[in-house]
């Protein structure tokens, strides 16, 4: 098998991560995801300030702490740090290279890229088609478009030789995948060899998620005050048993590791450039303390598109919030909004966008002045950003002709640059990937699969009848964990039973229409539901909540992180058989 140790979820994630995976123990790889859809966006302003700066400067910075010790072990570096500038990512790399007088083989994977080359493809007659209209996506002025690369060009770079590799926009699980199948030697049609490298990748890719972090029952996991970093021990067969180095904080268990397969995925056929994992296929199993197996990963043939992150100017955005003390909360929210709109220079439909909602985080009989408050929130947009700034007035000439105890909580200054963000599909012939080892050969390769189509059927479960009798109305909380994300503007919500009884009760009463009562702001939202009873998970799919993407959401939560520990405080009438099994 293959050690592959992951040392970054995020760009900003722990910066001594990668030291602590290459001197922790034994590994045959690193690897670290630093990309996301808002990360493209923030590079993308890098990049238009820095020509040449759209990459993670803090994987840079790592190198520098870990190359020496990389090389004399024989660790393998793979890493999307390169983000919008691979090739002045692996640059960068070089300089700290000559720096240290170190003298390692860096590669860089690109082709990713194709803003320079949408008019281009337009006047060829093709379109890149949104994902959710399924018409061409809207012709905006965008700053970055990038396809989603598989794991096929970190093979090709990896089988020339190089020990550090660079790519742009690739699939999260494609950094773990291409070492797993270089090492392994697997062709590209074994399907279910890549199904279950990509099942690996996509649990260790955030990090420490998999180890006790963002987990709903997290006051079971010891040293969460240190979280360690997962590593995925990758067979010959594509199985995998995922840990952590001995001694560091967290745990890694069925219930982590389910937590994180739910992680910002649609159906349970997992799509991808390089192959479909059938997540409803694969077995979890606990074989020791921080050791969770995952087996019999099925793969069918990949699309024959990838998909492509885009990201547009959406414009200018400020957000104001009045606090709403004591009693009357509602009366002063309406003289609020009334006043506000009164004082202020534009009319609410003189804008592109206007939200506004009253929160109400006030307690009864409070305890403290921050108990006894409650919001008034406003976010605007438009092209215009004096209309955005304009909102200042009307926030200045309320503060002592309203509501008792008014004070402002933020906004009504400056507007706010914004990015839309639209998630598109486009043939994956027109996107070879184009590998470069720095100083020598550089090479193509072809980002179409192998033909020959596999049809998988997922196994059947005989469950346990659905739990009836005496009912208690607790938190759903209780019995059921979840794991929530953004995907563009859409938000999943995974949900997860630690028994078969209690998945049983779930899925005769969790429905997408008891869903949208559960969580209200859903109610009026497409909803798609997937079951997965192999691990005992519900995955929801709801279209929209985030609007137009993280960037542009007006919600408090605009990544859909505590979406699922929402759903998890809500009430409902469970079976108090089911409550002997988990209080």
């Amino acid at each position: 098998m293959i050690r592959i140790a992951n040392c970054s979820g995020f760009y900003g994630d722990r910066l001594s991560a990668a030291k602590e995976m290459v001197e922790g123990g034994p590994i045959d790889a690193l690897t670290g995801d630093w990309l996301a859809e808002l990360t493209m966006l923030i590079l993308a302003r890098t990049q238009a300030k820095h020509p040449g700066s759209g990459f993670a400067r803090t994987f840079v910075t790592q190198m520098e702490q870990v190359m020496g010790t990389c090389l004399d072990k024989g660790i393998k570096v793979v890493s999307n740090a390169g983000g919008l500038d691979p090739d002045h990512c692996a640059e960068a790399v070089a300089d700290v290279a000559e720096t240290l007088g170190l003298n390692p083989t860096i590669a860089y994977v690109n082709g990713d890229n194709l803003l320079p080359r949408l008019e281009e493809l337009r006047e060829a007659g093709v379109e890149i088609i949104d994902l959710e209209t399924g018409g061409p996506v809207a012709p905006l002025d965008y700053i970055s478009a990038n396809a989603y690369l598989g794991a096929w060009g970190v093979v090709e770079a990896l089988n020339m030789g190089a020990d550090i590799v660079v790519t742009g926009r690739t699939t999260d699980a494609a950094i773990v995948a291409g070492p797993a199948a270089w090492h392994h030697g697997w062709a590209r049609d074994d399907w279910d060899a890549m199904a279950g490298a990509v099942a690996a990748g996509h649990v260790i890719e955030c990090g420490t998620q998999a180890t006790g972090g963002n987990y709903s029952f997290f006051t079971e996991i010891p040293g969460m005050e240190r979280t360690g970093f997962p590593i995925a021990e990758v067979e010959a067969d594509g199985s995998s048993v995922i840990t952590k180095h001995p001694g560091t904080g967290g745990a890694v268990t069925v219930g982590t590791v389910t937590s994180q397969l739910l992680y910002e995925i649609g159906p349970p056929g997992y799509l991808g450039p390089d192959v479909t994992s059938r997540f409803d296929t694969m077995t979890l199993s606990q074989e020791g303390p921080d050791r969770v197996r995952i087996n019999g990963t099925k793969g069918e043939r990949p699309p024959e598109t990838l998909k492509v992150s885009m990201n547009a100017w959406g414009g200018f955005r400020t957000d104001v919030i009045v606090a709403l003390t004591g009693l009357e909360i509602e009366a002063k929210a309406a003289l609020i909004d009334a006043a506000f709109w009164g004082a202020a220079p534009y009319r609410p439909d003189n804008f592109e966008s206007v939200s506004r909602s009253v929160v109400r985080t006030d307690h009864v009989d409070p305890v403290s002045n921050e108990a006894a408050t409650a919001q008034w929130r406003l976010t605007v947009k438009d092209a215009d950003e004096r209309k955005t700034k304009s909102l200042a007035r009307g926030m200045n000439e309320l503060a002592l002709a309203t509501i008792p105890g008014m004070y402002g909580l933020a906004g009504g200054g400056a507007g706010k640059p914004f990015g839309v963000h639209t998630s598109g599909l486009i043939s994956a012939d027109l996107v070879p990937q184009h590998v470069v080892v720095l100083g020598g050969e550089r090479t193509v390769v072809e980002s179409v699969a192998p033909a020959g189509d596999t049809v998988v059927n997922a196994p059947q479960f005989d469950l346990a009848p659905t739990p009836a009798g005496e009912t208690r109305r607790v938190p759903l909380g209780t019995i059921l964990g979840s794991r929530s994300g953004d995907k563009g503007g859409n938000a999943n919500l995974g949900v997860f039973a630690r028994s078969v009884a209690a998945y049983s009760w779930m899925a005769a009463h969790l429905s997408t229409d008891q869903l949208r009562e559960f969580l209200p702001e859903a109610a009026e939202l497409e909803i798609e539901r997937f079951e997965m009873p192999n691990i005992l998970s519900l995955n929801f799919v709801i279209h929209g909540i985030l609007q137009e993407g993280v960037a542009a959401s007006t919600r408090q939560d605009g990544q859909a992180k505590s979406l699922g520990e929402w759903f998890r405080a809500r009430h409902a009438d469970i079976p108090v058989s089911l409550l002997s099994e988990h209080v």
